[in-house]
Parts: structure tokens; C-alpha cells; sequence
């Protein structure tokens, strides 16, 4: 089909030279896959780089500890992808001696792996044919074909991944899947795409009827709940901090943090020192509280916007179970707050 043979074309053209496109090993091709979920290539590249330096097989990521994955992710976000990915290695070493599946049906079986990835890596890996389809499938394919179709509702993903099915070639399903990824990652792109020197500008339906801007159709939005956090960072006599882990489900799951208070709306300096007082270092007289940053940081997730204070706590004495600025480095954080201690506590 023409749609097929220009855009493969078009790809052996233009592709971008990505480390984990000259392998068919589906280890280093599952982890590309896993970091690029919600992250662009330019800021997933140099970790999938740092991880295959320090696990270069499968059997060294289920060896490592889970602090390990989680320090070397820190930055990537969305750490559930961290937490699965180290599992499912554990998983695939111990359980499958090392070797993934090889097929689409079974790879959508391990941890972390849904419908995209699994046939990202089974076409990549073992060339099978299934279609890949994300957000940029969803957009080259409608503004191409006119569709209008909510990629919002759940009946669109299979719309969708049966006309990219039909368009593949069958003797090389990766290579299609491969060059419609790229192209709206490269040409097809959501805001402003240059059509003048698309290959497709001829042929374009939504080109022709001038809907590209409009295209896809998506109309569900996320909610966004906002959320007002107090981080107290604590400096004894030794100049030690206090840290704990975030052990409940949620965001930032088995990462580090300050000890945290949480206010349903963002309070003054008299209220968050007077919890201070009343509720942290019962066992030393504090000293002084000092707001770092009273205009706050906002941190925004998919679904949460973060408003975020620090506040320094001079305590008098030496805090029990403090932890050294050198040893402090050493753990996994959320980034706002790594990024606050390599700016504040150095």
C-alpha cells in the first residue's frame, strides 16, 4: 500500500539513531519501551544508558536492590514503572531462566507490561505482527484517515489497532511499527506540524479538509487535585538531617523524603511552626524555623499539583537515627527534593 511504502521510506530517511533500534534483544528493547512510557526520548536516553551500564543483562537488574533501581531512576518519574520493571526482571531471571517471552499473548502476562509494549517488543524482538498503537499512532492514523473517533474511549485502542494492522506489511511488522512511531514523533507532531514538506501532504485527508489541528478527537480530561506539602528539614548539632520512606501506595512510593507535613491549603508561617513545635523533635529543643522558600514550588504530576515549602529546623542536641549530608545523597528522593538538597545542603 502506498501509505505503507512512503512511510517506511520516509523513515529509512529520517530515523533517529537510538541505542536500542541496532538490537533485536528484547532485554535492552523492554526497558527503552518501560522508560519511554510518559517521557520523551531526549530525557529518557541518558538513563537507559546509566541502566544498561550498571545491568547490562536482566540477571544483574534482579540481582540489584530495589534502592539501586529507584536511585538510578530518580528524575524519570512515575516510579511504579521502577518498582515493575525490577520485579518482572526478578521474575523473568528466576522463573523464565533469563529469556522473555516470545510472543505477544505471553509477554502482556509479566508486570508492567501492557497492551503497547507487549507489541512493541514482540514485533522489535520476534518481528511478530502486531500493531503498536500510542499517541502518536492515534494521531498520524486519524489526520491521515479523517477519523474522528474519541481516542478517549476505550473502543477507539481497538478501531485503531485494526487499520494499523491492515497497513502493516506482514513480512515486517517492526519496521512499521518503528516508522509510524517516529513519524509523529518527528513530522506528525500535535501542535503545528510542518506540512508543507510532509510526504503525505498530498494524500492527507485532514490536510485537504484543513482539520489537522483538530485531530485526534480526545475529550476526556484528568481532574487535577492539589496538594499542599510541608517538608522539615531538620540540622542537629552534627549537622544531620532526618529522612523517611514513603511506604504507602500512592505517588513516590518506597522513595525518600523530609518528614512531611501535609496541609489541606498552603498555611502560614505561624501555623507550620506552631506544628512544628507541638509535633516533631519531642526530644530536642528546637532551635530556630526558618521558611526557605515562601513562594513555593508547584511540582505538577498527571494528576496532582504539588505545592510545595521547606522549612529548615535548627534542634538542639543530636537527633536519634540522623543521617550525614554524604549518606543523605545516597537515597532515592523524588527529584524536587534531590534537587533541593544538591542547591541547599551542599
Amino acid at each position: 500500500m502506498d501509505f505503507s511504502n512512503l512511510l517506511i521510506k520516509w523513515y529509512l530517511q529520517n530515523k533517529r539513531d537510538l541505542p536500542w533500534r541496532n538490537t533485536s534483544d528484547p532485554y535492552p528493547i523492554w526497558l527503552s519501551e518501560i522508560m519511554l512510557q510518559q517521557t520523551r526520548v531526549a530525557q529518557g536516553t541518558p538513563y537507559f544508558l546509566s541502566f544498561t551500564t550498571a545491568f547490562p543483562t536482566v540477571f544483574d537488574l534482579a540481582k540489584a536492590n530495589e534502592e539501586q533501581v529507584l536511585k538510578l531512576w530518580q528524575g524519570l518519574g512515575y516510579y511504579s514503572r521502577a518498582r515493575n520493571l525490577h520485579k518482572t526482571a526478578q521474575y523473568v531471571a528466576t522463573e523464565l531462566k533469563g529469556i522473555f517471552p516470545d510472543n505477544y499473548n505471553d509477554l502482556l502476562k509479566l508486570k508492567g507490561i501492557g497492551d503497547y509494549t507487549a507489541a512493541a517488543i514482540a514485533s522489535f524482538s520476534y518481528n511478530e505482527a502486531v500493531p503498536v498503537v500510542d499517541g502518536n499512532v492515534f494521531r498520524v492514523l486519524s489526520r491521515y484517515f479523517d477519523i474522528e473517533t474519541d481516542i478517549a474511549q476505550t473502543s477507539a485502542k481497538k478501531e485503531f489497532s485494526a487499520l494499523a494492522f491492515e497497513l502493516m506489511p506482514k513480512d515486517n511488522p517492526a519496521i512499521f511499527n518503528q516508522a509510524i512511531m517516529e513519524f509523529g514523533a518527528l513530522q506528525c507532531v500535535p501542535r503545528s506540524p510542518n506540512c508543507t514538506v510532509c510526504v503525505f501532504n498530498e494524500s492527507c485527508a485532514a490536510l485537504q479538509k484543513k482539520k489537522v489541528e483538530r485531530l485526534p478527537i480526545k475529550s476526556k480530561k484528568l481532574k487535577v487535585r492539589n496538594r499542599y506539602f510541608n517538608y522539615i528539614v531538620a540540622n542537629d548539632e552534627n549537622e544531620n538531617t532526618l529522612i523517611q520512606k514513603r511506604t504507602a501506595k500512592g505517588i513516590w512510593q518506597n522513595l525518600y523524603e523530609f518528614p512531611l507535613l501535609e496541609t489541606k491549603k498552603e498555611e502560614n508561617f505561624d501555623f507550620v511552626s506552631e506544628q512544628i513545635q507541638n509535633e516533631y523533635f519531642k526530644d530536642n529543643r528546637i532551635e530556630s524555623i526558618l521558611e526557605t522558600n515562601d513562594k513555593g514550588i508547584i511540582h505538577k504530576l498527571s494528576h496532582q499539583h504539588l505545592h510545595i515549602k521547606f522549612w529548615k529546623v535548627a534542634v538542639n542536641g543530636i537527633i536519634e537515627n540522623g543521617v550525614d549530608q554524604e549518606t543523605l545523597k545516597t537515597f532515592p528522593f523524588p527529584i524536587v527534593i534531590h534537587n533541593y538538597i544538591e542547591k541547599e545542603l551542599n
